[in-house]
């Protein structure tokens, strides 16, 4: 048996569970710099239950699925934290349950198994997929920039606008 590492925050729907599991974590896109869009990005959804208190002090939990953007710049040095315009772990909720979530994220997410799994993953597709990155100048920036999400601090999170 082993033991997992979990967070929670307290929101006015209840208690979100965050457990650190590989399967709690998927890539759902990669945004790669465009006429129209010059940033990098990747589409981040995480699993976790949210543990509800009922009429005389019952309790039950939902599965909930919800996702972020971690958004960089052309030249990666500016990040920035997008909500979807579906799902987002950022909705319903106040400023400070908002805030609370960001903290999460940069003290704990980041550092998780799942993340880390989930970005190395997509990137060791993203190098298979692209055999000639030495030729594409956009490919191995692509590749920095999955790299850089591997290096995250919490700061970068912390301090990024949503």
């Amino acid at each position: 048996m082993s033991l997992l590492d979990a967070k929670g925050i307290q929101t006015t729907h209840g208690v979100e569970l965050y457990v650190d599991l590989v399967k709690n974590v998927n890539i759902k896109e990669l945004l790669i710099p465009t006429v129209n869009n010059p940033f990098y990005g990747v589409k981040l959804e995480i699993d976790y239950l949210l543990l509800k208190e009922h009429k005389h002090y019952e309790h039950h939990y939902e599965h909930q699925k919800n996702s972020f953007w971690i958004v960089m710049d052309e030249n990666l040095s500016s990040i920035t934290l997008k909500e979807p315009e579906m799902e987002s772990l950022f909705a319903v909720k106040n400023e400070e349950e908002r805030e609370a979530t960001k903290q999460l994220l940069g003290e704990w997410f980041i550092k998780t198994t799942g993340y880390k799994t989930a970005i190395t993953q997509i990137l060791t597709e993203f190098e298979q997929n692209n055999p000639n990155m030495e030729e594409n100048e956009g490919t191995k920036k692509t590749i920095q920039f999955l790299k850089k999400l591997l290096e995250l601090k919490t700061e970068d999170i912390v301090n990024a606008f949503i």
